[in-house]
This record gives structure tokens, C-alpha cells and sequence, in this order.
């Protein structure tokens, strides 16, 4: 009977039956590119666990897990809303305090009602216990919330229904205490948000129970964003998290920063890389459905904008949704339009620092004015630049490790080969590379040219990939000559 093995399975130099071995060979490895538009938002909430990342897809997502949006810089559902605007879709959330939110609470026949999380949201929550209709001995506590969702208990005694609370993974409270029960309702109260965390609340530790930043580890983002921190203290911290994990991490400086203090604020702050966008501390109003107008940091406009663009793309001139408004280029007491000068682009520019300002180059639009990180580097210091450098590397790291354990061989080095051209021939066939000329915008290397036996022998292989991204237009020159006098050339046929 013939026999089926996987690849590498059967030893083919060592077979002494007569029969038919079907070896299933492994077919070359394909790579699928990262996530290149996950949000990793650290910042306040209503509700909802606190230094642990919540999958979000969008506002229905965030009030269901964190409740009602509050008028706040640093409240992540403004911001997730703020993004969700530009393009944003995908988000990973993380609720920090400052260690003074207190749960709601509520007695009901006797028993006490504790929200399973802190904040505001959570005076909202109405109890009701009432007794079976047909079955007097059975009683029921339901527990409702107009975003967080509703939850209903059974039991004939307090004991019973708290452990059917227990048990309910979405409850939105913890029964404890109860003697005989009797019918009636109640709303919680006394829950608290707390203060604005600190900037080391907002950064977390990276210890064995990961904390604020920290907690986006392994989590796939692709940018980062501390909802409404404009400390430039913490912005090398930042940095050092951005270029471990690949994510391209949005700031801002204070609200109110001039420009001339602006082109120094970066000084000593260990803000020179390309893994952070700094955005102007000229703050911008937005009208918010739950709070009405606010006064928010321009980063929320400019990491939902990136979300919202393939990694080889740029923010220069893309236009943003929302902004009524900014501290200096919006409406003035005459009703007319502030705007910034060359001078004071060319200062922030030149210091690394973007602006988010009307117009835009493309027409009467709110839009981002330089699509610029805060490297120094010409060479390194474009969007676009991070993002399809952090793409790529991501991409290689999550899918190339498939070919760790293998043997070393010349079909090794042609898989691996085959493996990485095929990727890169894919994102030029989707237009994310490309070259001015039609040239192939990159090539790879794996044979024994870059891996002779004495590095192989070890268990190194390795692989040289060179791509060349496409420039961003950035200064458009049209040569202009008219006049009366002057001699138009036409070739024949045109």
C-alpha cells in the first residue's frame, strides 16, 4: 500500500520495501505584508480595563469597551474619533490613570453593587431586581448601560446571583454581601475617571505586567499616539519604543507654542530620529458630537491620517476632516484667515517639527504642511520613509522566520530568494515602489556570495535586499516663458 509522507519525513536512502512513497513537498514560503495602518493609543477613559490593549474598530467598538467620550486632551474616544475622521479603522487601546478613579457603587437589598471598572461610565449603570412572575422563589438582577450593554442574573438567593455575575466574562458589575432580598432598583454612583496621569503613567514600565506605552508591545501598531502628552521630556522614550517595535510614533509640543519657541523646544529633548513625528504646538477646535467645541492636540489628525495612507505615502497635503479652527491659523476676531509665513515654515521645518495649517498647497484645505519626521537627515526624514522602512522590516521579521530549523543548501538560498523578490515584486506591481525610469527598484541576495561555508558552517544565512523608495514631491517648478516675442516650437504631427 502506497505510503504518504510530509518533506523531510522519510529517510529515501534507508527504504527496504518495495511500494510507492508520496513525499507532499512544502511550497515556497509567500509573504503577506503587516498591518501598516494599527493605532496604539495610550490615554484616559470613562471605563474599561486599565494598562491592557482593547482591540478597536471603531467608535461603536470604543464606547461599548470604554464608555462615554469626556472633554478631555488626553481621552482616548476623542482622539479614536478625531482618527476614525481621517481614515483610521484599526486601533489597539490603552486606559491609563492616575490612580485616583474610583468604581461606582450601589446597595440593593442589602447587597453591594460594585462597577467592574473605574470611572464616570460607570454612574450611569441602573440595577433592577425583581421577582419571577411564575416562580416567586426566583429572582432576577438585570444591569444595564446605554453603551456598555445590559446583563441579566438568576438566582434564589444574593449568592447565586452573584456567582451568575461571576461567571458572565461582560458584566458590568460584582455582587457581594445580601441577606434576604426584596424588589427594587438602583443607579450606581461615586465612580471617578481620576486626574491627568502623569507623563511616567502615560509611558509605563516594561516589566513582567507591561504598563501605559509599554502595554502596546507585540500588539502590531504601526504608529503610536499618548492622547494630549506634549512633554518633550518624554519624547526620547518614546522614540526608543517606536524604533523597537516599528512604530512611527505621533507627538506634539504644548498648546500654544510659538514657532520661535518651537525650533528650540527639540533641544535637548533626544528627539532626532526618524521613528517620531512632532507636530507644532499650535493646537486645533474640533467639534465633538458628545462635548461640542475642544481644544485638541494636532497628533490625533496626523497618526489618523497615516493610518489612513499605503506606508509609501506622505501626509504633505493630504486633507484633513473635522478641524473648525486652530490657535493661529484659524478665524481671527475680524473674520479673517491667519496664516503661516515661508519664514516660519522654513523655522519649523528646519528643526524637525511638522504643522497642521489652512491652506494647503493643493487647494482651500486643513492638511499637514510638511509630511516631515523629526530626523535631521534629509535623506531619512519623509513619512514615508518610516513607514515603508518599519513595513518592510516588520513584514521580514513576522514571515521570513518560517526557514529557521532548515537545512542549509542551494535550494535554501533560492527559496529564500524567491520568498523575498516575490513580496517586493508584489508591492511594485500595487504601485508601492517604483522608479522614474521603469527600472526594477530592487534586488536581493542569498547564495554563496554572501554566505561562504565558514559563516554557513555556524548556521548564519544571510540575505542583502536594497530597495529604492519613490521621492515625494515636495517643490513643484514650472519654467514659464511668455510674451509677444516669443517663438513656439511645435514638432511636426503634435
Amino acid at each position: 500500500m502506497a505510503k504518504i509522507y510530509q518533506a523531510g519525513a522519510l529517510n529515501t536512502t534507508s527504504l527496504t520495501v518495495p511500494n510507492v512513497y508520496v513525499q507532499i513537498q512544502q511550497l515556497v514560503t509567500l509573504l503577506n505584508g503587516v498591518s501598516s495602518s494599527r493605532v496604539g493609543v495610550v490615554g484616559t477613559a470613562s471605563w474599561g480595563p486599565v494598562n491592557a490593549p482593547v482591540v478597536i474598530g471603531g467608535m461603536p467598538d470604543y464606547q461599548a469597551a470604554f464608555g462615554t467620550k469626556q472633554a478631555l486632551a488626553s481621552d482616548m474616544g476623542v482622539n479614536v474619533n478625531i482618527a476614525v475622521y481621517q481614515g483610521a479603522s484599526d486601533f489597539r487601546c490603552v486606559r491609563v490613570t492616575d490612580g485616583t478613579d474610583k468604581a461606582a457603587t450601589g446597595m440593593l437589598s442589602g447587597a453591594t453593587l460594585t462597577a467592574v471598572c473605574t470611572g464616570t461610565s460607570g454612574n450611569t449603570i441602573s440595577a433592577k431586581l425583581t421577582q419571577g412572575a411564575i416562580n416567586s422563589a426566583i429572582w432576577t438582577l438585570t444591569v444595564s448601560h446605554s453603551l456598555l450593554g445590559t446583563g441579566s442574573y438568576q438566582g434564589t438567593t444574593w449568592a447565586e446571583i452573584a456567582a451568575a455575575a461571576v461567571s458572565d466574562t461582560s458584566a458590568l458589575v460584582v455582587v457581594s454581601g445580601g441577606t434576604a432580598i426584596t424588589a427594587g432598583s438602583v443607579t450606581l454612583a461615586g465612580g471617578a475617571d481620576g486626574g491627568t496621569p502623569s507623563t511616567s503613567a502615560f509611558i509605563g514600565s516594561d516589566g513582567t505586567t507591561r504598563t501605559g506605552l509599554y502595554a502596546l508591545r507585540n500588539q502590531g501598531c504601526a504608529i503610536g499616539l499618548l492622547c494630549g502628552l506634549s512633554d518633550t521630556s518624554s519624547f526620547s522614550a518614546q522614540i526608543d519604543f517606536g524604533l523597537g517595535e516599528g512604530l512611527y510614533m505621533v507627538s506634539a509640543l504644548p498648546s500654544g507654542t510659538s514657532v520661535s519657541a518651537a525650533a528650540s523646544a527639540l533641544t535637548g529633548a533626544g528627539a532626532d530620529s526618524y521613528a517620531m513625528k512632532v507636530m507644532h504646538g499650535d493646537w486645533l477646535w474640533w467639534d465633538d458630537d458628545t462635548n461640542g467645541n475642544m481644544l485638541v492636540s494636532p497628533a490625533a489628525f496626523a497618526a489618523g491620517k497615516l493610518a489612513g495612507l499605503s506606508p509609501e505615502q506622505s501626509t504633505l497635503n493630504k486633507q484633513l476632516y473635522g478641524v473648525i479652527g486652530s490657535q493661529k491659523a484659524g478665524l481671527t476676531s475680524s473674520g479673517t484667515l491667519a496664516s503661516y509665513s515661508d519664514a516660519e515654515l522654513t523655522a519649523l521645518f528646519d528643526a524637525g517639527i511638522d504643522v497642521i495649517c489652512y491652506p494647503a498647497p493643493g487647494g482651500e484645505y486643513w492638511a499637514v504642511r510638511g509630511g516631515i519626521n523629526c530626523s535631521t537627515s534629509a535623506a531619512v526624514n519623509g513619512d514615508n520613509y518610516t513607514r515603508l522602512t518599519n513595513y518592510l522590516a516588520e513584514t521580514f521579521a513576522t514571515g521570513m522566520g518560517t526557514y529557521i530549523g532548515q537545512t542549509i543548501n542551494a535550494d535554501l538560498f533560492v527559496n529564500i530568494e524567491a520568498t523575498l523578490t516575490g513580496f517586493l515584486s508584489n508591492m511594485l506591481d500595487e504601485g508601492m515602489l517604483g522608479s522614474t525610469n521603469g527600472a526594477v527598484p530592487y534586488s536581493v541576495i542569498c547564495d554563496t556570495s554572501n554566505n561562504p561555508d565558514s559563516r554557513t558552517a555556524l548556521g548564519y544565512v544571510q540575505a542583502d535586499v536594497k530597495v529604492k523608495y519613490m521621492g515625494i514631491l515636495r517643490y513643484f517648478i514650472v519654467n514659464l516663458q511668455g510674451g509677444q516675442g516669443v517663438t513656439v516650437t511645435v514638432a511636426t504631427g503634435s
